[in-house]
């Protein structure tokens, strides 16, 4: 039990020496480059010069797709990990284990019906 708590103290050992010595080596090597110039000043676009500064505000929709494709990437992220795992004990349950993730599956389903009939993803 004792050797579980040497191993943890030397891992937050070694993680605060690590980035103690990353925070030197950044405040150390960053130095020459704290020079102020205009150049470094200027606002940087894609390699182009700043044709202008944006106005006005983004649409609603872009926040709201953008919301709507996150939610549903991370819920199909956990179809991985549920694959993996249930697998070997498909054969024991396998009819289980297929309606569980059917409904699962159900759930995001009209999730996204009732997205798209509310109208999330229209444009107009």
């Amino acid at each position: 039990m004792s050797s579980a708590f040497v191993a943890l103290g030397l891992m937050f050992l070694l993680t605060g020496v690590v980035t103690g010595g990353l925070l030197l080596a950044g405040a150390w090597g960053g130095a020459a480059n704290r020079k102020r110039s205009a150049e470094k000043e200027r606002a940087f676009e894609c390699g182009n010069n700043p044709i202008d500064l944006p106005h006005g505000r983004f649409s609603v929709k872009f926040y709201l797709v953008a919301l709507l494709f996150i939610l549903f990437d991370v819920e199909l992220t956990f179809l991985f990990p549920w694959a993996v795992v249930l697998k070997p004990l498909s054969r024991q349950m396998g009819f289980a284990i297929f309606m569980e993730m059917f409904i699962y599956l159900l759930v995001i389903a009209v999730g996204l019906v009732y997205a798209i009939k509310k109208g999330a993803l229209e444009w107009d």
